[in-house]
């Protein structure tokens, strides 16, 4: 028969997390050292470790480097429309709850084998790729997107950066549309994943975050890839409407 007494680490994390829902321990309250947890709690300092650890990654606690481990505040969750329905302006480039947004692009960067798939373009052509980092209203990294557009489409023209020229910081839809480009079709892929150490550091959430990861790619007339993008959510910030609209069967 299996042992159902739970490990050392997840009975402290239960009572830690009992603390957190009862009010004992507040938002924004500073937990005690790991050696006064742990005399209190019973368990050496790995074992408390582990159980910050599990509720870090619930999203119950938070560390500060430098400053200990605290109550994390509820954060408001966003909303995230996909597939707007017809007749409604396109999905922008920020969705609402972001309050600013950075971007960085480079040029002439070879496109990888995946990447390239996407484009339906040789591994290794050169592409524009972009990288964003979304944050919210309190100024905390909420998304991140990285973005491929084949230079075969847009090198040599004003809009070839999507963080630079006139037409800096609007949509692809409407950086195409100064080409005479005019995109007709996204394709999207959701997926859950759970962060690595670089994709955590750029959310501010710890490595093995579960997250919703989008692959979207952008067609023209011609049904050309024109750019493919993955964006990249915390599961625990975001909800995806998807509004798809549906044709009547025919009387």
């Amino acid at each position: 028969m299996a042992d159902s007494t739970p490990a050392g680490y997840q009975r402290v994390a239960d009572a830690f997390r009992e603390r957190i829902t009862d009010g004992t321990w507040p938002p924004g309250h500073r937990l005690p050292s790991r050696a006064q947890l742990g005399a209190e709690f019973g368990g050496g300092e790995n074992v408390i470790r582990k159980a910050q650890e599990t509720l870090i990654a619930e999203g119950l606690l938070e560390g500060r480097p430098g400053a200990g481990t605290y109550v994390r505040a509820p954060r408001t969750r966003l909303h995230m429309q996909r597939c707007p329905a017809p007749g409604t302006p396109p999905v922008p480039l920020a969705p609402p709850g972001i309050s600013t947004w950075d971007a960085h692009s480079t040029a002439k960067t070879p496109a990888p084998a995946d990447i390239a798939a996407r484009l339906d373009i040789a591994a290794g052509e050169p592409c524009v790729r972009t990288e964003y980092e979304f944050l919210d209203t309190a100024r905390q990294p909420v998304m991140t997107a990285i973005s491929w557009e084949p230079m075969a489409i847009t090198g040599g023209t004003v809009v070839v950066l999507p963080d630079g020229g006139p037409l800096a910081g609007r949509s692809v839809i409407d950086r195409m549309a100064h080409l005479d480009i005019t995109v007709t079709r996204a394709a999207e892929r959701p997926r859950a994943v759970q962060v690595d150490r670089d994709q955590a550091q750029k959310l501010g959430v710890p490595a093995g975050t579960l997250a919703i990861l989008i692959e979207r790619t952008f067609f023209d007339a011609t049904d050309r890839p024109v750019e493919t993008a993955d964006l990249l959510v915390p599961a625990d910030r975001w909800d995806i409407d998807y509004n798809i609209p549906l044709t009547a069967p025919p009387a």
